[in-house]
C-alpha cells in the first residue's frame, strides 16, 4: 500500500485539478436548483483526499532516497521533451503545507463567501490554483516549472479579478497580470538559453551541466538575471513588487493563499535553480541587493499602512526579500526553512485580519479598536502569528533566523544587521497594528462586532496550534541545532530586536485619525513611507511615460506612413480602374487597332533608341 501511493504522489496535483472541473457545472449556471454550495464541498472533498494522500507518503518517505519520474511528452528526431517529477521529502513535504493550507482556506471560505452568489466559481480557481502550486512543488523540470508559473499569474488575476464589477479590482487584477508577465517573459528566454546551452531543462542534467559549463561572463549574466525575473515577480521583489500591495483587493481567503503559498511557490523555483544561479557572482549580488532593498524597503512601508491588509502584504514581500538574500548567499536549506515558518505564520495572520474585516466591514485600522474582549478566537490568533512571524523563542521563525544568523556572523556580519533591522521593524508593525485592533476604545464599528463562526474559527484555532507546535515538528526532522552548537550572542541579538520591537510599538503615539504631522520634515516622511516611496509615480514619469510614447510614434507610423502608402497604392489602382473603364467598347477590332498603334509607337521608339532609323534613305 506504503509502494503505491508513494508511486502514485505524482496524480495528487490532480486531484485538486479534479475538483475545479467538477465545479464548472455551478460555476456556468448549468445547475442552478441546488445552490452553490455543493461545488464547494465538492471541491473540498478532492483537497482532503489530496491532503490524505501527500500524509501518508510523508510519513513513510524519510528512510527512502528520493526518486525521478521522467515522462516524454514529445519525441521526433533528435528533439526529445520530457517532464520530469521529483519524490522526495522536500517535495512531498512542500505538497503537504499547499494541500494542507489549502484545505483550511476553503473551510474558512465557506463562512467568508458564504453570501456571495459565485462561490462556486471562487472555488473551481482555487482548486486550479492548488493544482498548479502542488504540480510546482514536485517539479523536477525546468520547463513544466516555468509552465506551472504562467497557470499561476493567471490564477492570480482571475482570483485578485473575482469582484469584477469593481473599477479598483480589475485596476489591480490588470496590474498584477502585466507585472508579473514581465518577470514571465525574461524567465522564458532563459529557459530557452538553456535548452540550446545545456540540452536538457530537467534540474538533474542541468545540474551536472552547470558543474563543467564554460560561459562567457555576459552570457552566464544574462541567463542567471532572467531566471531571477520570474521568482522576483511572483514573489513581489524590487522592482516587480507594486502588484502584491493592489491585489488585496480580492477576496481574502485567496490572499490567505497568496502570501503564504504563491510567494513562496516562486522562491520554491529560485532554491531549484540556485546551482545555476552560482555561474554569475554577478546574479548572486542582485539577489543579494534585490533582496536587502525589499526586505528593508517593505518593512519601513509596511509601518505607514492603515489599510489592515496592505500592512501585512508588505511584510510578505520584506520577508521573501530574506528569502532572496539568503540563496544570494548560498543558504538554501535556510531559505527552505524561513519559507515554511513564514507560510504558516502569515497564513493565521491573514485568516485573522479577514475575521476582523468580516465582522467590521471595514479595513482602515483607524476605525477599529477594542476587538481583544469581543473577538477572543481572532485575538489569539493575530497574537500567536505575530509571535510566530518574529524571532521569539521557542517559535519557528526564531530557529529560521537564528540557523542563517549563526551561519553568517563571521563570514557576512552585515546581514546580521539586515535581520534584525527586519525583524524589529516587523515586531514594531506588528504591535501597532494589534494596538489600532485590538487595544482602546470601541468605535463605531466594532462596539457590536461578534465573533466568527465555526467555519472560520476552526481553521484560524487550527493554525494557532500549529504555529506553537511547530518546533516540535522541526525538532521531529532534526532541523533544530543543538544547544551546545548554539551562538548566544545572535541569540541575544535577535531576542533583543524583536523586544525592541515589541516595545516601541507599545509605546508610540497612534492618533486614531492618523492625521498629518505639521512638521514638514515628518510629514515628507510618513508620505513617502505610506506612498511606498513613490515608486508607481516614478514608473510612471519614466517606463510607463516611455512606452505611451513608442505607442503613440507606433501608431502614428502605422496610420499615416504604412496605411497612407497602402491606400496610396489603392487609390492608385481605383484611378486607373476608373479611367480604364471610359476607353473599353466592347468591340475587337477597335481592341486590335489599339494594340498595333502601341506595338508601333514602341517599336518606333525601340528603333529611334538603337539608331535604325539614322540608316534609312530619307
Amino acid at each position: 500500500m506504503n509502494e503505491f501511493l508513494f508511486f502514485t504522489s505524482w496524480f495528487v496535483p490532480f486531484y485538486s485539478l479534479l475538483g475545479a472541473v467538477l465545479t464548472l457545472p455551478w460555476s456556468i449556471g448549468i445547475i442552478q436548483r441546488t445552490g452553490p454550495r455543493p461545488a464547494a464541498y465538492l471541491n473540498l472533498l478532492t483537497t482532503l483526499v489530496a491532503f490524505v494522500h501527500s500524509l501518508l507518503v510523508f510519513q513513510n518517505i524519510w528512510d527512502r532516497d528520493p526518486e525521478t519520474l521522467v515522462i516524454t511528452w514529445f519525441q521526433a528526431a533528435d528533439f526529445n521533451l520530457t517532464f520530469a517529477l521529483e519524490l522526495s521529502p522536500v517535495s512531498i513535504g512542500a505538497i503537504v503545507l499547499i494541500t494542507g493550507l489549502s484545505l483550511l482556506a476553503q473551510i474558512y471560505a465557506l463562512g467568508y463567501m458564504e453570501k456571495d452568489w459565485s462561490i462556486a466559481r471562487f472555488f473551481g480557481l482555487l482548486g486550479f490554483f492548488e493544482a498548479a502550486l502542488s504540480g510546482l512543488a514536485i517539479s523536477d523540470s525546468l520547463f513544466l516549472s516555468y509552465a506551472l508559473l504562467e497557470v499561476l499569474t493567471l490564477s492570480t488575476y482571475l482570483l485578485v479579478g473575482f469582484w469584477y464589477a469593481q473599477p479598483l479590482v480589475v485596476t489591480a487584477a490588470r496590474d498584477a497580470f502585466l507585472t508579473k508577465r514581465v518577470g514571465d517573459l525574461l524567465l522564458l528566454m532563459g529557459v530557452v538559453t538553456l535548452s540550446t546551452q545545456a540540452g536538457s531543462l530537467n534540474f538533474s542534467d542541468l545540474y551536472e551541466w552547470a558543474q563543467t559549463a564554460h560561459l562567457s561572463p555576459l552570457t552566464s549574466t544574462l541567463i542567471g538575471v532572467s531566471l531571477i525575473a520570474g521568482p522576483a515577480g511572483k514573489c513581489a521583489q524590487f522592482p516587480l513588487h507594486l502588484w502584491l500591495d493592489e491585489a488585496m483587493e480580492g477576496p481574502n481567503p485567496a490572499s490567505v493563499m497568496r502570501n503564504s503559498l504563491v510567494v513562496a511557490g516562486g522562491a520554491y523555483v529560485l532554491y531549484k535553480i540556485q546551482p545555476l544561479l552560482a555561474l554569475s557572482p554577478v546574479a548572486l549580488n542582485a539577489l543579494v541587493v534585490m533582496g536587502t532593498v525589499t526586505a528593508l524597503g517593505a518593512t519601513l512601508v509596511s509601518i505607514a499602512q492603515i489599510d489592515i491588509k496592505r500592512a501585512l502584504s508588505h511584510s510578505t514581500s520584506a520577508y521573501m526579500g530574506l528569502v532572496f538574500l539568503a540563496v544570494g548567499l548560498q543558504q538554501g536549506g535556510v531559505a527552505l526553512m524561513l519559507l515554511l515558518t513564514h507560510a504558516i505564520a502569515k497564513a493565521l495572520l491573514f485568516m485573522s485580519s479577514g475575521s476582523i474585516i468580516y465582522t467590521t466591514q471595514t479595513q482602515d485600522l483607524t476605525e477599529m479598536g477594542g476587538l481583544w474582549s469581543r473577538m477572543p478566537a481572532t485575538t489569539t490568533a493575530f497574537v500567536v502569528g505575530s509571535a510566530g512571524m518574529v524571532t521569539l523563542l521557542p517559535l519557528g521563525s526564531f530557529w529560521a533566523m537564528l540557523a542563517w544568523a549563526d551561519g553568517l556572523v563571521k563570514v557576512n556580519p552585515w546581514v546580521i544587521v539586515v535581520l534584525l533591522l527586519v525583524n524589529g521593524l516587523t515586531a514594531l508593525n506588528l504591535t501597532r497594528v494589534f494596538r489600532l485592533i485590538f487595544w482602546g476604545e470601541p468605535q463605531q464599528k466594532t462596539r457590536r462586532a461578534p465573533e466568527v463562526a465555526w467555519q472560520m474559527a476552526f481553521p484560524m484555532v487550527t493554525l494557532t496550534i500549529l504555529t506553537l507546535l511547530l518546533p516540535l515538528m522541526l525538532q521531529q526532522w532534526y532541523l533544530l541545532p543543538g544547544w551546545e552548537s548554539i551562538d548566544w550572542y545572535v541569540v541575544l541579538a535577535l531576542l533583543t530586536s524583536t523586544v525592541l520591537g515589541v516595545g516601541i510599538g507599545a509605546t508610540m503615539y497612534l492618533h486614531k485619525a492618523w492625521s498629518r504631522s505639521r512638521i514638514l520634515a515628518w510629514r515628507f516622511i510618513q508620505d513617502l513611507l505610506g506612498y511606498d516611496f513613490y515608486i508607481d509615480r516614478v514608473y510612471r514619469l519614466t517606463i510607463v511615460s516611455a512606452v505611451a510614447m513608442l505607442s503613440k510614434i507606433s501608431s502614428w507610423s502605422d496610420r499615416y506612413l504604412v496605411d497612407g502608402f497602402v491606400n496610396l497604392v489603392g487609390f492608385a489602382a481605383i484611378f486607373s480602374g476608373q479611367s480604364l473603364k471610359y476607353s473599353i467598347s466592347g468591340q475587337s477590332q477597335a481592341y486590335m487597332l489599339t494594340i498595333l498603334v502601341v506595338i508601333s509607337v514602341l517599336g518606333f521608339f525601340i528603333s529611334w533608341s538603337l539608331g535604325l532609323l539614322d540608316k534609312l534613305p530619307f
